[in-house]
Protein backbone atom coordinates (compact mmCIF):
# COMPACT_ATOMS: atom_id res chain seq x y z
CA UNK A 1 0.00 0.00 0.00
CA UNK A 2 1.35 3.38 -0.92
CA UNK A 3 1.53 6.25 1.52
CA UNK A 4 -1.14 8.18 -0.40
CA UNK A 5 -3.64 5.30 -0.32
CA UNK A 6 -2.99 4.40 3.32
CA UNK A 7 -3.74 7.90 4.57
CA UNK A 8 -6.65 10.00 3.37
CA UNK A 9 -5.42 12.98 5.43
CA UNK A 10 -1.92 13.95 6.57
CA UNK A 11 -1.46 17.01 8.77
CA UNK A 12 2.08 18.22 9.44
CA UNK A 13 2.91 21.00 11.94
CA UNK A 14 -0.32 22.88 11.26
CA UNK A 15 -0.59 26.31 12.88
CA UNK A 16 -3.22 29.03 12.63
CA UNK A 17 -2.93 32.49 14.21
CA UNK A 18 -5.45 35.30 14.42
CA UNK A 19 -3.32 38.19 15.61
CA UNK A 20 -2.23 37.27 19.13
CA UNK A 21 -4.61 34.30 19.29
CA UNK A 22 -2.99 30.95 18.55
CA UNK A 23 -6.06 28.95 17.49
CA UNK A 24 -4.17 25.87 16.24
CA UNK A 25 -0.74 25.23 17.70
CA UNK A 26 1.61 23.08 15.62
CA UNK A 27 -0.54 19.95 15.36
CA UNK A 28 0.29 16.81 13.37
CA UNK A 29 -1.78 13.68 12.76
CA UNK A 30 -2.86 11.25 10.05
CA UNK A 31 -6.27 9.82 9.16
CA UNK A 32 -6.31 6.40 7.58
CA UNK A 33 -8.45 5.76 4.53
CA UNK A 34 -11.82 4.36 5.57
CA UNK A 35 -11.63 5.24 9.26
CA UNK A 36 -13.72 7.55 11.45
CA UNK A 37 -11.38 10.03 13.12
CA UNK A 38 -12.73 12.28 15.88
CA UNK A 39 -11.28 15.55 17.10
CA UNK A 40 -12.60 15.71 20.66
CA UNK A 41 -12.48 18.84 22.76
CA UNK A 42 -14.43 21.80 24.16
CA UNK A 43 -15.69 24.77 22.22
CA UNK A 44 -12.77 27.08 21.51
CA UNK A 45 -10.20 24.29 21.51
CA UNK A 46 -9.37 24.71 17.81
CA UNK A 47 -11.38 21.82 16.36
CA UNK A 48 -13.39 23.80 13.84
CA UNK A 49 -10.43 25.92 12.76
CA UNK A 50 -8.32 22.83 12.13
CA UNK A 51 -11.06 21.14 10.10
CA UNK A 52 -11.79 24.25 8.05
CA UNK A 53 -8.13 24.39 7.08
CA UNK A 54 -8.06 20.71 6.14
CA UNK A 55 -11.24 20.95 4.03
CA UNK A 56 -9.79 24.03 2.23
CA UNK A 57 -12.13 26.67 3.70
CA UNK A 58 -9.34 28.48 5.59
CA UNK A 59 -5.65 28.92 4.89
CA UNK A 60 -3.05 27.95 7.51
CA UNK A 61 -0.49 30.31 8.99
CA UNK A 62 2.08 27.56 8.59
CA UNK A 63 2.30 23.81 8.15
CA UNK A 64 1.16 21.42 5.45
CA UNK A 65 -1.97 19.39 4.83
CA UNK A 66 -2.16 16.55 2.30
CA UNK A 67 -5.67 15.42 1.40
CA UNK A 68 -6.19 12.40 -0.83
CA UNK A 69 -2.51 12.61 -1.75
CA UNK A 70 -2.72 16.26 -2.78
CA UNK A 71 -1.36 19.41 -1.15
CA UNK A 72 -4.41 21.52 -0.23
CA UNK A 73 -2.46 24.71 -0.95
CA UNK A 74 -1.81 23.64 -4.54
CA UNK A 75 -4.70 21.37 -5.53
CA UNK A 76 -7.80 22.91 -3.95
CA UNK A 77 -9.78 22.76 -7.20
CA UNK A 78 -9.11 19.03 -7.59
CA UNK A 79 -9.84 18.32 -3.93
CA UNK A 80 -13.19 20.03 -3.42
CA UNK A 81 -15.07 17.72 -5.78
CA UNK A 82 -13.86 14.69 -3.84
CA UNK A 83 -14.88 15.76 -0.34
CA UNK A 84 -18.15 16.47 1.46
CA UNK A 85 -18.65 18.96 4.28
CA UNK A 86 -21.31 19.43 6.96
CA UNK A 87 -20.41 22.74 8.65
CA UNK A 88 -21.32 23.61 12.21
CA UNK A 89 -24.70 25.34 12.34
CA UNK A 90 -25.82 23.95 8.96
CA UNK A 91 -28.89 25.61 7.43
CA UNK A 92 -30.72 25.47 4.09
CA UNK A 93 -33.61 27.08 2.19
CA UNK A 94 -36.80 27.21 4.25
CA UNK A 95 -39.40 26.73 1.54
CA UNK A 96 -38.05 23.86 -0.53
CA UNK A 97 -38.57 20.22 0.30
CA UNK A 98 -36.04 17.61 1.33
CA UNK A 99 -36.00 16.15 -2.17
CA UNK A 100 -35.78 19.56 -3.84
CA UNK A 101 -32.91 20.52 -1.53
CA UNK A 102 -30.91 17.47 -2.53
CA UNK A 103 -31.71 17.96 -6.21
CA UNK A 104 -30.58 21.60 -6.05
CA UNK A 105 -27.25 20.82 -4.41
CA UNK A 106 -26.66 17.87 -6.72
CA UNK A 107 -26.97 20.19 -9.73
CA UNK A 108 -24.22 22.38 -8.31
CA UNK A 109 -21.77 19.54 -8.94
CA UNK A 110 -21.65 20.01 -12.71
CA UNK A 111 -24.62 17.80 -13.46
CA UNK A 112 -23.16 14.83 -11.58
CA UNK A 113 -25.72 12.02 -11.49
CA UNK A 114 -26.78 11.60 -7.90
CA UNK A 115 -28.90 8.83 -6.41
CA UNK A 116 -31.35 11.13 -4.60
CA UNK A 117 -33.58 8.27 -3.48
CA UNK A 118 -30.57 6.42 -2.16
CA UNK A 119 -29.44 9.42 -0.13
CA UNK A 120 -32.91 9.97 1.30
CA UNK A 121 -33.01 6.31 2.32
CA UNK A 122 -29.50 6.44 3.79
CA UNK A 123 -30.45 9.20 6.24
CA UNK A 124 -33.91 7.70 6.83
CA UNK A 125 -35.95 10.63 5.49
CA UNK A 126 -38.22 8.68 3.14
CA UNK A 127 -41.40 9.83 4.89
CA UNK A 128 -40.14 13.44 4.96
CA UNK A 129 -39.05 13.77 1.33
CA UNK A 130 -41.89 16.22 0.51
CA UNK A 131 -41.55 18.19 3.74
CA UNK A 132 -40.21 21.75 3.56
CA UNK A 133 -36.94 22.39 5.35
CA UNK A 134 -38.50 24.93 7.73
CA UNK A 135 -40.85 22.24 9.09
CA UNK A 136 -38.12 19.73 9.98
CA UNK A 137 -36.96 19.15 13.55
CA UNK A 138 -33.34 19.80 14.49
CA UNK A 139 -32.43 16.14 14.16
CA UNK A 140 -34.07 15.82 10.75
CA UNK A 141 -32.27 18.95 9.54
CA UNK A 142 -28.93 17.44 10.58
CA UNK A 143 -29.73 14.20 8.78
CA UNK A 144 -30.52 16.21 5.66
CA UNK A 145 -27.24 18.07 6.12
CA UNK A 146 -25.35 14.78 6.15
CA UNK A 147 -27.14 13.74 2.95
CA UNK A 148 -26.12 17.04 1.34
CA UNK A 149 -22.51 16.37 2.28
CA UNK A 150 -22.78 13.14 0.29
CA UNK A 151 -24.40 14.39 -2.94
CA UNK A 152 -21.11 14.20 -4.84
CA UNK A 153 -20.27 10.73 -3.47
CA UNK A 154 -17.18 12.07 -1.65
CA UNK A 155 -14.21 10.00 -0.57
CA UNK A 156 -13.74 12.03 2.62
CA UNK A 157 -16.56 13.54 4.70
CA UNK A 158 -16.08 16.35 7.23
CA UNK A 159 -18.72 16.63 9.96
CA UNK A 160 -18.32 19.57 12.34
CA UNK A 161 -20.29 19.05 15.58
CA UNK A 162 -23.09 17.15 13.78
CA UNK A 163 -25.24 16.59 16.90
CA UNK A 164 -24.77 19.81 18.87
CA UNK A 165 -28.04 21.14 20.23
CA UNK A 166 -30.02 17.97 19.54
CA UNK A 167 -32.04 16.13 22.16
CA UNK A 168 -30.80 12.64 23.11
CA UNK A 169 -33.26 10.84 20.80
CA UNK A 170 -32.33 12.94 17.77
CA UNK A 171 -28.65 12.58 18.59
CA UNK A 172 -28.93 8.79 18.57
CA UNK A 173 -30.75 8.89 15.23
CA UNK A 174 -27.90 10.90 13.72
CA UNK A 175 -25.40 8.43 15.19
CA UNK A 176 -27.15 5.63 13.31
CA UNK A 177 -26.65 7.57 10.07
CA UNK A 178 -22.97 8.07 10.87
CA UNK A 179 -22.58 4.34 11.54
CA UNK A 180 -23.94 3.81 8.04
CA UNK A 181 -21.20 6.02 6.60
CA UNK A 182 -18.63 3.95 8.47
CA UNK A 183 -20.07 0.70 7.11
CA UNK A 184 -20.02 2.23 3.63
CA UNK A 185 -16.27 2.72 3.84
CA UNK A 186 -16.23 6.52 3.88
CA UNK A 187 -13.35 8.31 5.53
CA UNK A 188 -14.92 10.60 8.15
CA UNK A 189 -13.31 13.43 10.10
CA UNK A 190 -15.66 14.30 12.93
CA UNK A 191 -15.42 17.08 15.51
CA UNK A 192 -17.35 16.71 18.74
CA UNK A 193 -17.47 17.64 22.40
CA UNK A 194 -19.60 14.62 23.26
CA UNK A 195 -17.58 11.83 24.88
CA UNK A 196 -20.13 9.12 24.12
CA UNK A 197 -20.21 10.18 20.46
CA UNK A 198 -16.45 9.82 20.11
CA UNK A 199 -16.36 6.49 21.96
CA UNK A 200 -19.22 5.03 19.94
CA UNK A 201 -18.26 6.17 16.44
CA UNK A 202 -14.52 6.78 16.19
CA UNK A 203 -11.76 4.36 15.30
CA UNK A 204 -9.24 7.00 16.38
CA UNK A 205 -9.70 9.95 18.74
CA UNK A 206 -7.44 12.97 19.05
CA UNK A 207 -8.09 15.04 22.17
CA UNK A 208 -7.50 18.72 21.46
CA UNK A 209 -7.17 21.41 24.11
CA UNK A 210 -6.14 25.05 23.65
CA UNK A 211 -5.08 24.44 20.08
CA UNK A 212 -2.88 21.42 20.79
CA UNK A 213 -3.42 17.68 20.44
CA UNK A 214 -2.64 16.25 23.86
CA UNK A 215 -3.44 12.58 23.21
CA UNK A 216 -4.34 10.32 20.29
CA UNK A 217 -5.36 6.69 19.88
CA UNK A 218 -8.37 4.42 19.84
CA UNK A 219 -10.88 5.06 22.66
CA UNK A 220 -9.81 1.81 24.33
CA UNK A 221 -6.12 2.69 24.06
CA UNK A 222 -6.63 6.18 25.48
CA UNK A 223 -8.63 4.91 28.44
CA UNK A 224 -6.20 2.09 29.20
CA UNK A 225 -3.17 4.37 29.03
CA UNK A 226 -4.59 7.30 30.96
CA UNK A 227 -7.44 6.17 33.20
CA UNK A 228 -6.89 2.63 34.46
CA UNK A 229 -9.08 2.97 37.56
CA UNK A 230 -12.70 3.11 38.72
CA UNK A 231 -14.80 6.04 39.86
CA UNK A 232 -17.17 5.85 42.84
CA UNK A 233 -19.93 8.45 42.95
CA UNK A 234 -21.90 8.92 46.16
CA UNK A 235 -25.15 10.85 45.96
CA UNK A 236 -26.62 13.18 48.58
CA UNK A 237 -23.91 12.53 51.15
CA UNK A 238 -23.76 14.04 54.62
CA UNK A 239 -20.72 15.99 55.79
CA UNK A 240 -19.25 13.08 57.80
CA UNK A 241 -18.39 11.21 54.62
CA UNK A 242 -15.83 13.79 53.48
CA UNK A 243 -13.70 13.24 56.59
CA UNK A 244 -14.13 9.45 56.57
CA UNK A 245 -12.99 9.21 52.95
CA UNK A 246 -10.03 11.55 53.51
CA UNK A 247 -8.82 9.52 56.51
CA UNK A 248 -8.69 6.45 54.27
CA UNK A 249 -6.33 8.31 51.92
CA UNK A 250 -8.80 9.05 49.14
CA UNK A 251 -9.54 12.47 47.68
CA UNK A 252 -13.27 13.20 47.28
CA UNK A 253 -14.25 15.68 44.55
CA UNK A 254 -17.45 17.69 44.83
CA UNK A 255 -19.34 17.43 41.53
CA UNK A 256 -22.59 19.17 42.56
CA UNK A 257 -24.65 19.81 45.68
CA UNK A 258 -24.31 16.85 47.98
CA UNK A 259 -22.65 14.50 45.45
CA UNK A 260 -19.01 13.47 45.48
CA UNK A 261 -16.81 11.53 43.09
CA UNK A 262 -13.85 9.46 44.29
CA UNK A 263 -11.14 7.89 42.18
CA UNK A 264 -10.39 4.30 43.24
CA UNK A 265 -7.32 2.47 41.94
CA UNK A 266 -8.45 -0.99 43.04
CA UNK A 267 -11.88 -2.59 43.47
CA UNK A 268 -11.08 -3.35 47.12
CA UNK A 269 -11.00 0.37 47.79
CA UNK A 270 -14.71 0.70 47.04
CA UNK A 271 -15.66 -1.88 49.66
CA UNK A 272 -13.21 -0.33 52.12
CA UNK A 273 -14.88 3.07 51.81
CA UNK A 274 -18.43 1.75 52.01
CA UNK A 275 -17.61 -0.26 55.12
CA UNK A 276 -15.94 2.73 56.80
CA UNK A 277 -18.91 4.98 55.95
CA UNK A 278 -21.33 2.46 57.48
CA UNK A 279 -19.22 2.04 60.61
CA UNK A 280 -18.94 5.83 60.93
CA UNK A 281 -22.71 6.24 60.94
CA UNK A 282 -22.69 8.41 57.81
CA UNK A 283 -25.33 8.22 55.10
CA UNK A 284 -25.81 8.69 51.37
CA UNK A 285 -28.78 8.34 49.04
CA UNK A 286 -27.24 6.30 46.25
CA UNK A 287 -23.99 5.18 44.68
CA UNK A 288 -22.55 4.42 41.27
CA UNK A 289 -19.31 2.62 40.38
CA UNK A 290 -18.12 2.79 36.82
CA UNK A 291 -15.08 2.26 34.68
CA UNK A 292 -13.49 5.39 33.22
CA UNK A 293 -14.40 6.90 29.87
CA UNK A 294 -12.88 9.56 27.65
CA UNK A 295 -14.09 12.26 30.00
CA UNK A 296 -11.86 10.81 32.71
CA UNK A 297 -8.97 10.83 30.25
CA UNK A 298 -9.64 14.48 29.45
CA UNK A 299 -9.80 15.34 33.15
CA UNK A 300 -6.50 13.63 33.84
CA UNK A 301 -4.70 15.27 30.94
CA UNK A 302 -6.07 18.80 31.36
CA UNK A 303 -7.36 19.07 34.92
CA UNK A 304 -10.71 20.15 33.49
CA UNK A 305 -14.11 18.57 33.03
CA UNK A 306 -15.91 18.50 29.70
CA UNK A 307 -19.71 18.67 29.66
CA UNK A 308 -21.57 19.67 26.49
CA UNK A 309 -18.74 21.86 25.37
CA UNK A 310 -18.33 23.78 28.63
CA UNK A 311 -15.05 23.33 30.41
CA UNK A 312 -14.52 24.10 34.08
CA UNK A 313 -12.31 23.05 36.92
CA UNK A 314 -13.67 20.66 39.51
CA UNK A 315 -13.50 21.61 43.17
CA UNK A 316 -12.01 19.35 45.81
CA UNK A 317 -14.46 18.70 48.59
Amino acid sequence: MTRASEYAIEVDNLTKRYGELLAVNDISFTVKTGEVFALLGPNGAGKTTAVEIIDTIRTPTSGKVTLLGMDIAKKKHDIVNRIGVLPQGFSSFDRITVRETLQYYARLYCGRKTDIDGLIALVNLMDKSKEQYKNLSGGLKQRLGIALALVNDPEVVFLDEPTTGLDPHARHEVWEVLKGLKKGGKTVLLTTHYMEEAELLADTVAIISKGQIIAKGSPVELIKANANYQTLTLQSVDEKIFEIVRKLGFKPVLINNGNIKIRVEHTEGVQQMLSAIKEGGASYLGLDVRKPNLEEVFLKLTGETLHDGHVGEERSA
